[in-house]
């Protein structure tokens, strides 16, 4: 105790308090001194706590204090009883009471100022329910929510901000580092100008410059425009590939399909999809709602210490324990019907659970789906963007391999030939080789015997003239023939257009016969699909219907059932009070001295008695204070010209000192004598 004590008188001695106390006078304070000084330090935590208690009410001090230290979490110490004679304590102003609150609030002021400024805005004000139902109270409710959550947020990022490490004379360093190197540039640029200015036509090469790097600029947008461009174009090969993609999965579908196979196929869907709507996602968004609720509701209330932690847990295992007696009980009693109802809950359970696990392995059986769709769709983009071409399929793929491999077997036996003319081309080309060897000797002997005869370049004229001759024939030879190609090019092309005329005949006969049937079947399709569409929108109206009817019912009970509590809580209400007027009737008409002294009358009697026993006190004080004022101002006063006189002294004995070099002092019989 003595250590709490002097904790508590070495904080209330410090800034901001500044009290000045001692162990002495801190435990000699009064109760209304003490409360005085509790207050101080809740102020200096809560400035509207800033209050003279002795313009205050007790009971408001009280309900003052108390509704402060419940928001700061104190938890004083003991049980329930106890609690009791902390508020009373606190009322009267208790020393074992107050220590231990002082105490525990100049322990931690810093953190529990924090706690209180956040408890101003955190703080959640409980609106009745039969409030809410107007659409005004409603909406600001709302809004003050939803203002709530921006404070916590905004809250965060400030926390986080202070302990992120960036401080103001950092912030200030780089803006002084910044002026100065905007300074230098400056400075860089005006002598640039000054050495420019020199140069001719500086002007016309700097607009030169400028439009270069507006041109660069531009240049730089239209290739970020160019590969958004690209990217939009990827994007919409991707989703025309799908939609393709659908569009072949639903023709095949629908290829040998009737409309009675269809209509069951819809129906199937429509019943699957209603029941994820209807079922499945609005448990998951009833679930997600009460957990958000659950996280908000975690997230509003201040940090718990370990203390609140074991007690949670307590409360949990008590509540554990109930439960379990209670399905005890309901085993012990046994009834048959519950049974019955109980083994057709638990048949309905497992077929729920059933259906709801096969829904989900749909629901992922369809999103595998998609997924490896996107990605067949990348691969076979990333196979076109490589090589220009579309990835085969199934049958076409087959088609493929069968003509490769046909294609294979040719090109081996066009490489065979190919082998065999390379062969005998290398024997044609040596028997080349020795022939013009051999026509070159033989030019050579003739041109020598031409030259003895003296007719030299006979044999050449001769030749040039063979070869004009060979040259025309072969021209009138190539003339007939073109003129016998083109008659017989236009034979055949006469002959090719008959032919397939008379071959499509018949396929352009069954084109119009299918023709019209597709005009029939698109007839009967839209009179279904109109027949569909009524029907579905009568169901959808009923379905429309039924739910506004099941949104009022519930509407309803839920007033009801506010209606009912808000009843209950005012007769549980009216009971305690009236069990409390009867218990203070019965206190007060008792005979025992005892149960009369538990009566509030009694004990509100006696705070009377005490207060003005106290007033009278205080009143005496007062006038005892008003008789001695003039003598204890006249006193105050010779002890002030005291003080003046002996500091005179005091100045005067120290020049004394200071002359004594002058001369010499002789102080006899009362008189100061001075000898130079």
């Amino acid at each position: 105790m003595s250590d709490q004590i002097k904790f508590i008188v070495d904080n209330l001695n410090k800034e901001p308090f500044k009290k000045n106390y001692n162990l002495i006078t801190f435990d000699s304070l009064e109760p209304m001194q003490l409360l005085q000084v509790l207050s101080d330090v809740l102020a200096e935590i809560d400035p509207k706590q800033v209050v003279d208690i002795r313009e205050e009410m007790p009971e408001q001090t009280a309900k003052r204090m108390l509704s402060l230290l419940g928001i700061l979490k104190y938890k004083p110490p003991g049980n329930a009883t106890d609690m009791s004679t902390f508020r009373q304590g606190l009322v009267i102003g208790s020393k074992p009471v107050i220590y231990p609150v002082l105490h525990w609030l100049l322990q931690r002021t810093n953190e529990l100022k924090k706690r209180a400024y956040l408890a101003r805005f955190l703080i959640k004000l409980e609106v009745p329910s039969e409030f809410l139902q107007d659409e005004t109270v409603a909406d600001t409710n709302k809004q003050y929510e939803e203002l709530m959550e921006a404070f916590k947020t905004l809250h965060k990022e400030c926390e986080q901000l202070k302990t992120s490490g960036f401080s103001t004379a950092e912030i200030r360093r780089d803006i002084n580092a910044m002026e100065e190197e905007k300074d230098q540039l400056i400075k860089r640029v005006e002598r640039l100008k000054k050495r420019v200015e020199t140069v001719q036509n500086h002007q016309w090469m700097l607009k030169i410059a400028r439009q270069l790097r507006v041109e660069k600029e531009r240049e730089e947008f239209l290739a970020q425009q160019k590969q958004e461009q690209k990217n939009q174009l990827f994007h919409a090969v991707q989703r025309l590939q799908r939609v393709q993609n659908q569009l072949k999965s639903m023709r095949h579908a629908a290829a040998d399909a009737k409309p009675e196979s269809l209509m069951k196929r819809l129906e199937e869907e429509i019943k699957f999809n209603s029941y994820m709507v209807t079922e499945k996602f609005p448990k998951e968004l009833e679930n997600k709602k009460k957990e958000l609720h659950f996280l908000q509701k975690v997230v509003s209330e201040p940090a718990m210490g370990h203390s609140d932690l074991l007690e949670i847990e307590s409360k949990i295992s008590e509540i554990n324990t109930e439960i379990n007696q209670l399905i005890e009980k309901k085993m012990m009693r046994n009834e048959p019907i519950e049974g019955n109802l109980s083994l057709y809950r638990q048949q309905a359970s497992i077929i729920s659970r059933k259906k709801e696990a096969k829904a989900d392995e749909l629901q992922d059986a369809k999103e595998k789906l998609a997924s490896l769709e996107r990605e067949v769709s990348v691969k076979t983009n990333q196979t076109r963007e490589f090589d220009g071409t579309e990835v085969l399929k199934g049958d076409e793929f087959k088609r493929y391999v069968s003509k490769l491999r046909s294609k294979s077997t040719v090109f081996k036996k066009k490489h065979q030939i190919i082998a065999e003319f390379k062969a005998e081309f290398g024997l044609l080309q040596r028997t080349e080789e020795l022939l013009k060897q051999r026509h070159e000797n033989v030019q050579h002997q003739l041109q020598t015997i031409e030259e003895k005869k003296g007719i030299s370049g006979y044999s050449y004229t001769q030749e040039e003239l063979e070869r004009v001759s060979a040259l025309k024939s072969e021209v009138d030879e190539m003339k007939g023939r073109t003129l016998d190609d083109m008659s017989e090019m236009v034979k055949k092309l006469n002959s090719l257009v008959s032919e397939k005329k008379s071959a499509l005949a018949p396929v352009i006969k069954d084109l119009r016969q299918l023709r019209q049937k597709c005009q029939e079947l698109t007839q009967e399709c839209d009179e279904k699909k109109s027949q569909y569409d009524s029907c579905a929108a009568g169901l959808e109206s009923n379905r429309s219907k039924l739910e506004q009817e099941v949104r009022g019912l519930r509407e309803e009970c839920l007033q009801e059932e506010s209606k009912y509590r808000y009843t209950n809580c005012m007769i549980k209400n009216l009971e305690v009070q009236l069990r409390r007027a009867t218990d203070e009737m019965k206190a007060y008409v008792s005979s025992d001295q005892q149960e009369k002294r538990k009566a509030i009358r009694e004990q509100y009697t006696k705070n009377i008695a005490e207060q003005e026993n106290l007033g009278k006190k205080l009143r005496e004080k007062q006038k005892a204070v008003r008789e001695s004022h003039g003598p204890n101002m006249k006193q105050a006063k010779m002890w002030r010209d005291f003080e003046q006189l002996m500091e005179c002294k005091k100045q005067c004995f120290l020049k004394q000192q200071s002359q004594a070099s002058i001369g010499q002092v002789i102080q006899e019989g009362g008189e100061d004598r001075l000898i130079l």
